[in-house]
């Protein structure tokens, strides 16, 4: 059996495909998916979510803003604020960006707290980026 897997985002679907396995960034950790999997919903956290398709195939990664999974009757549909396929991600580009916001974040004053969360926020979303086009952190 396999899963009917939709990433969606506001202003298109990133992923449509069927999948033996899914991996998810939950706000409580990293959740496992496969099929027969107990109905569920989920918030999710900025980071990456992994699919694989069958049991001979690569991981496909997409970054991900934040949102909600919904995961019921062998359908994981994710809801989320953005997101971004691992293979339309250019490395150079994302670990430029991870440098960036990691400069930014130890920049900031830990009484500014409103910076801080900001900074943050960059970081996470810099960091899931360069984790998905295939950057180790």
């Amino acid at each position: 059996m396999t899963l009917t897997v939709r990433v969606i985002s506001p202003d298109k679907t990133v992923w449509d495909a069927e999948a033996d396995e899914v991996v998810l960034p939950s706000t409580t950790g990293q959740l496992g998916i496969l099929s027969g999997h107990a109905p569920l919903l989920t918030a999710l956290d900025i980071g990456v979510m992994r699919v694989r398709a069958n049991k001979n195939a690569n991981w496909q990664a997409i970054a991900l803003l934040g949102g909600f999974a919904e995961i019921d009757a062998d359908e994981v549909t994710v809801l989320v604020n953005g997101a971004e396929r691992g293979d339309k991600i250019k490395i150079d580009e994302a670990r430029t960006a991870l440098t960036e916001a990691q400069t930014r974040l130890n920049q900031v004053k830990p009484e500014d707290r409103q910076a801080q969360i900001q900074a943050t926020k960059a970081f996470k979303r810099a960091r899931a980026r360069f984790q998905a086009a295939g950057g180790s952190v």
